[in-house]
C-alpha cells in the first residue's frame, strides 16, 4: 500500500455534521492526542504532588489539589484539541444522550459515590491518616478516591468502602480534631487489702508511664465491691494514632501494676468459692 492510498483512506469521510466532514484521520488523531495529553498530565501531576509533599503540606490538601488539577487540565486540553481539529462539540451529542440513559438505568450508585468522594475531599470530615471505626472494622485511611476510600485495618487487610457509605452511615473518627484518646485498666484486689495503698500504687504506675498525658489528668477510682474482689479502675489519656497504641499502653500498665503489687504484697483477687459438706446428711444417705 503506497502513501497515496493511505492518504485516501485517512481522508475518507465517515460522516458530516453541519457541513463539517469527520474523516478517518480526525478519528485516529483524537485518541492519539488524548494519549499524549494523558501522559503529559499524569507526569506533571506526579511532579506537582512530589513538590508539595516535599514542602510538608497536608496530604489531604495535596490530594484535593492534584485531583482538581487533573480534571481541569484534561478538560481544557480535550476542548482545545477538538477545536484545533475543527471538530464541534455538538457532534458528540449522541454520546451525551447515551451517558444520560446509562445514568438513568444503573449508574446512580457510581454518580453518588463520585459526588460523595468530592464532598469528602472538600469538607474533609475524613482525612488521609485518620483512624476510623466503620461498623466492626477499624483502620487507617490510606487514600480517598473518587469512588471509594481505602482503609488499612489493624490486621493489615485493606478495605475498599464506597464513599457514599462514609457519608450516610455513622463513622467514628478517632483523630478528627486531635489524637487524644481515653482508655482505662481495671484491676481487682482481694478483700482485706489496704485500698488507700492500692490507689497510691496504681497512680504511681500511671505517673511513671511516658505515653500517658498529664492533661487531662489520669485518675484512679474505687469502682465496686464485687463478689470476690475490690474493683479499681485506672483512667488515663494518651496520644494514639491507632487502637494498637492504646492496647500497648494498657499492656504496659498491667505489667507494671502486677510488679508493684507483688513488691508491696498486694494480692490480686481471683474468683473463690467455699464448699460446705454436711457430714450428717452424707452418713444418713449411706445408711
Amino acid at each position: 500500500m503506497n502513501l497515496e492510498a493511505i492518504n485516501q483512506i485517512l481522508a475518507y469521510s465517515l460522516f458530516s455534521y453541519n457541513d463539517i466532514n469527520i474523516t478517518v484521520a480526525k478519528v485516529v488523531q483524537v485518541p492519539l492526542i488524548l494519549f499524549v495529553i494523558w501522559f503529559v498530565v499524569t507526569r506533571i501531576g506526579k511532579l506537582i504532588k512530589k513538590t508539595l509533599l516535599a514542602k510538608k503540606m497536608n496530604q489531604d490538601v495535596v490530594h484535593l489539589f492534584t485531583r482538581i488539577y487533573f480534571i481541569l487540565t484534561v478538560a481544557i486540553l480535550i476542548f482545545t484539541s477538538l477545536e484545533v481539529l475543527n471538530i464541534p462539540l455538538t457532534a458528540f451529542a449522541f454520546v451525551s444522550g447515551a451517558i444520560a440513559i446509562g445514568v438513568g438505568f444503573g449508574a446512580q450508585n457510581i454518580i453518588n459515590n463520585f459526588i460523595s468522594g468530592w464532598i469528602l475531599m472538600w469538607e474533609r470530615p475524613i482525612r488521609i491518616g485518620d483512624f476510623l471505626e466503620v461498623g466492626a472494622a477499624k483502620g487507617i485511611v490510606e487514600t480517598i478516591n473518587t469512588r471509594s476510600t481505602r482503609i488499612r485495618r489493624n490486621d493489615g487487610v485493606h478495605m475498599l468502602i464506597p464513599n457514599s457509605q462514609l457519608l450516610e452511615n455513622t463513622v467514628t473518627n478517632w483523630t478528627l480534631i486531635d489524637r487524644c484518646a481515653r482508655s482505662f485498666v481495671n484491676v481487682g484486689v482481694a478483700y482485706g487489702s489496704d485500698v488507700v495503698l492500692v490507689k497510691r500504687l496504681i497512680q504511681e504506675v500511671l505517673n511513671e508511664h511516658d505515653a500517658i498525658l498529664t492533661t487531662p489528668n489520669s485518675n484512679v477510682l474505687f469502682d465496686d465491691f464485687a463478689d470476690s474482689s475490690l474493683l479499681f479502675s485506672a483512667t488515663f489519656w494518651v496520644n494514639a494514632d491507632t487502637e494498637t497504641t492504646l492496647r500497648q499502653v494498657r499492656s504496659d500498665l498491667r505489667f507494671s501494676i502486677y510488679a508493684i503489687f507483688k513488691t508491696h504484697n498486694v494480692e490480686i483477687a481471683f474468683p473463690q468459692r467455699d464448699l460446705h459438706i454436711d457430714g450428717e446428711i452424707m452418713i444418713n444417705k449411706k445408711s
